[in-house]
């Protein structure tokens, strides 16, 4: 059975369908918090998890030219968390502050907007061209084969997807830890119930929202360094091509629930890679060509049997 089945569908499949899913998860975290607390959708978001990524590969390159030090593209994301913080409040400050009491409609376009700047900014500075990430091949962790393989199982996950997997744990539970046991947490799911109300109530909205921009570029640069880790290249448009499944995981999660995020990211990927296996014995339910398409087709059924998403979320 694991010979004829269970290999296959586990390595090829259902793993890489879980980091995808854990990416997906990450990205979507930031665009329901900015839906819920600021009440736009943020088309620039996938443009901030792309230069994320670029910031990272910046410091490992000059860690390792100027002091001989590689770097591990975690290790390395550091910086490039804070540079992606600043960017957002920044943005928010000269651009999107002016914008608090206008049409949403406006905020949104402003938003394309900015994610065409940051893109083209990107390609001035790093240029048109692909970059290489990470060089060579991708090896199996070798805890995760001598476990799997002391039971009659072989399981191979790449180092990079250990790593993207663990992290995205350790990020989810500092989330949870944020959102449930601080004082700023509870602030921000207050003022996404009701900007209005806990602004009486003594919150400082401003400060909340600044903080919902720092969860969200964390959670954005940690979502680019993961997929570029996964494609193991940069390019400039990696972040828009998120885009669409990202909402997807939103919707599906219910906006203003980051957790249902994580669960609506998680089912996208694993929907797309598992819908390109071989379930019919000589060929996939779908050409792995449009696997995407299946993010669109889950948001627009959401959409139409429920808006609100699979945990209730807000209604806009």
């Amino acid at each position: 059975m694991w010979e004829t089945f269970g290999f296959e569908f586990v390595n090829f499949y259902l793993i890489p369908g879980l980091v995808l899913g854990c990416i997906y998860a990450l990205g979507a975290i930031g665009i329901t918090l900015t839906f819920s607390i600021l009440r736009f959708a943020n088309f620039a978001h996938g443009e901030v998890m792309m230069i994320g990524g670029y910031f990272t590969w910046t410091a490992m390159v000059l860690s390792n030219d100027l002091f001989g030090i590689p770097l591990h593209p975690i290790i390395a994301a550091i910086p490039a968390v804070m540079l992606a913080i600043a960017l957002f409040i920044l943005v928010d400050r000269y651009f999107y502050k002016p914008f608090r009491s206008a049409p949403a409609i406006r905020v949104v376009m402003a938003s394309f907007g900015m994610m065409l700047v940051i893109r083209s900014f990107v390609q001035a500075v790093w240029g048109p061209n692909q970059l290489t990430f990470v060089p060579g091949i991708a090896k199996p962790n070798e805890l995760v084969k001598n476990l799997t393989a002391s039971v009659d199982m072989m399981i191979l996950v790449p180092n990079k997807h250990f790593w993207i997997i663990a992290g995205t744990i350790v990020i989810m539970l500092a989330l949870s830890w944020l959102l449930t046991k601080t004082k700023i947490g509870k602030g921000m799911r207050a003022v996404s119930d009701s900007p209005e109300l806990a602004k009486v109530s003594g919150i400082d909205v401003e400060v909340i929202v600044k903080a919902t921009w720092c969860v969200g570029g964390f959670c954005a640069v940690a979502a680019g360094v993961f997929l570029a880790m996964d494609l193991q290249m940069l390019e400039t448009t990696m972040g828009f091509r998120m885009l669409l499944p990202m909402f997807a995981a939103a919707i599906l999660g219910g906006i203003g629930r980051p957790f249902g995020a994580v669960v609506g990211g998680l089912v996208i990927g694993l929907a797309e890679e598992l819908s390109v296996y071989p379930w019919l014995g000589d060929g996939s339910l779908i050409s792995p060509g449009y696997k995407t398409g299946v993010a669109f087709t889950i948001m627009v059924i959401m959409l139409v049997v429920r808006p609100s998403g699979l945990f209730k979320g807000r209604l806009f």
